[in-house]
């Protein structure tokens, strides 16, 4: 069993579990309370990691929409928790979890926290998904990985973004399992939204300073790329 999840409380809307991994590094889900649903942002490791959502939300009577965003078994392991809900992600993040399920339950099923099984996503897109009485845009953010989204509340002005910002405060550009093309853009996607706060898979809350680090940290890693290129 995982150490639980802990709130935070990001602003009126916004709730933050957080759930340490070791490491080094923690795990951390999203919590958007809207007007007519509340979005789940990654299912964790398992039924272990959502309960402590599901608790918080458990009084209001509003139905849940859960959210991957992107395919890595850290993000997905409790989607079957949701499996009579909405369950969003990008097309190929669905593609990408079926493709390398047996890999994953193989190597990393003893990560798990309470029970976990295969669940799909059950709602794919391309483009995005907006939620205009809740005030949220669910929108394709390549980065990290291809098929990586953002969930951005208008309302609250914070965008969640997952494995998209580094797990650590020295490694602010995570993994870029693209290309730094992708990602140079993907921070320009970023500075054309309003938010005073970005929640991310495993760092703490940032601000919207964080873009600025995540360029100079990006341009550090391009020039040592040209270095090293014959």
């Amino acid at each position: 069993m995982k150490p639980a999840m802990k709130p935070v409380k990001i602003t009126e809307r916004n709730i933050m579990f957080t759930q340490p991994m070791g490491e080094g590094y923690d795990l951390n889900l999203g919590l958007i309370l809207g007007n007519k649903y509340n979005y789940v942002i990654d299912t964790g490791l398992g039924s272990g990691s959502v309960a402590p959502v599901l608790e918080y939300t458990a009084n209001d009577g509003k139905p849940v929409i859960a959210v991957n965003t992107h395919w890595h078994w850290d993000h997905i392991f409790g989607n079957f928790v949701f499996e009579k809900s909405f369950i969003i992600a990008h097309s190929a993040c669905r593609e990408l979890i079926e493709k390398n399920w047996d890999e994953i339950d193989r190597g990393c099923a003893k990560y798990k926290d309470g029970e976990m099984r295969k669940c799909l996503p059950n709602t794919v897109f391309e483009g995005e998904i907006r939620f205009p009485e809740d005030g949220v845009v669910i929108f394709h953010s390549p980065g990290h990985s291809a098929d990586c989204i953002s969930v951005y509340d208008a309302v609250d002005k914070v965008l969640h973004a997952g494995d998209n910002i580094g797990d650590t405060e020295e490694e602010i550009v995570p993994w870029i399992d693209t290309d730094m093309e992708t990602f140079r853009k993907l921070i320009e996607t970023y500075k054309r939204y309003d938010f005073d706060f970005c929640v991310s898979g495993h760092n703490k809350p940032q601000t919207k300073a964080v873009l600025a680090r995540m360029e100079a940290g990006l341009a550090e890693a391009w020039g040592k790329q040209r270095q090293n290129t014959p």
